[in-house]
């Protein structure tokens, strides 16, 4: 299981990097109050939670990708909607 964790802990500073350059630009431009941003960003923290769980807890390469599409997809979501309303 200490791979796993050690592979888990390296992507901790990979994908999620994405979440918090867009999170931090759109508090800056003050856009951060909007309930799309709001949702897209709890879909990605609690994917990321499900993701950990998977990745540490089992070997399901198809469920783990799949809850990595989701987070991908809410990160790419937020990265629309900031170049949208800039």
């Amino acid at each position: 299981m200490e791979p796993r964790i050690s592979a888990n802990l390296s992507n901790q500073f990979e994908w999620p990097i994405f979440f918090y350059i867009v999170c931090l630009v759109l508090m800056i431009k003050e856009l951060d109050s909007n309930i799309v941003f709001i949702t897209l960003a709890w879909a990605f923290i609690v994917g990321r939670v499900i993701h950990i769980g998977i990745q540490i807890l089992t070997s399901n390469i198809r469920l783990r990708g799949l809850v990595f599409t989701i987070n991908f997809i809410a990160v790419l979501a937020m990265w629309y909607y900031l170049l949208m309303t800039a």
